[in-house]
């Protein structure tokens, strides 16, 4: 019987450092590819993997609950887990029948038709906004109607990455997919972290003109947050 298999590069105990579930605690679990290349992102240092059966990483998972639990949910991050949707539905059953965890999916919400094989297995969705004036990257706007539409039967948030060259046209784009769905689903505007000392921070009243495009368009729930991981130089 052939078993799926993932390569992980990362297995870990922390707050979560992003989004509407700020600081509550949890394992994290990183896969290693991604199909976008972001101009923003600070994960493509990690390269070094190891593969998992769906069973072994519920070892390792059972292991960090019992030894510092108790955590909130299982972060299943990247890089962008759906591509390794077979072996998430593999796991997903068996953390499932365990009962010990909830799942937490962040995602760059461009693969509804993998988000599609899993939805029923997931509990809660962290969906990222690729605008492409941050991402330096095509648009993906039919990919992120068709995922939102899919995850909003699970709970679901969304957050776009702000840089200093993010347009404002892209941002109203990301709000009106929203609104057009469900105007309750939090949006997070999200300023990306300065990681080197070429990059540009972005100007809080650029954050706070997004914010009140948002209420403007009256969506029931916009807030700012940053990446407090980083803040507290914490994984």
């Amino acid at each position: 019987m052939h078993t799926v298999k993932a390569d992980i590069s990362e297995i870990f105990s922390s707050i979560q450092g992003e989004g509407i579930f700020l600081g509550a605690k949890q394992v994290f679990v990183r896969f290693e590819d991604c199909n976008l290349d972001c101009l923003f992102c600070d994960e493509k240092a990690l390269v070094k993997t190891k593969e998992y059966s769906p069973i072994e990483l519920m070892k390792e998972v059972r292991s960090l609950e019992e030894a510092g639990g108790p955590h909130h949910s299982v972060s299943l991050t990247g890089g962008e887990p759906l591509l390794y949707w077979d072996f998430l539905r593999a796991f997903l059953k068996i953390l499932r029948r365990g009962r010990i965890l909830r799942s937490y999916l962040e995602t760059n919400g461009t693969l509804p038709h993998e988000l599609s094989k899993v939805i029923e297995l997931v509990d809660i969705i962290a969906m990222d906004f690729k605008l492409p004036s941050s991402t330096a990257a095509r648009p993906f706007w039919d990919e992120h109607a068709e995922f939102l539409k899919i995850a909003s039967k699970k709970r679901v948030f969304v957050k776009a990455v702000i840089t200093a060259d993010t347009i404002k046209e892209d941002v109203e784009k990301a709000i009106d997919i929203v609104k057009k769905l469900d105007r309750n689903i939090p949006f997070i505007i999200q300023p990306a972290s300065v990681v080197n000392k070429d990059d540009k921070p972005v100007a809080s009243s650029r954050l706070l003109s997004f914010m009140e495009m948002g209420l403007e368009k009256d969506l029931g729930n916009v807030r700012i947050i940053p990446q407090v991981h980083k803040l507290l130089k914490v994984k």
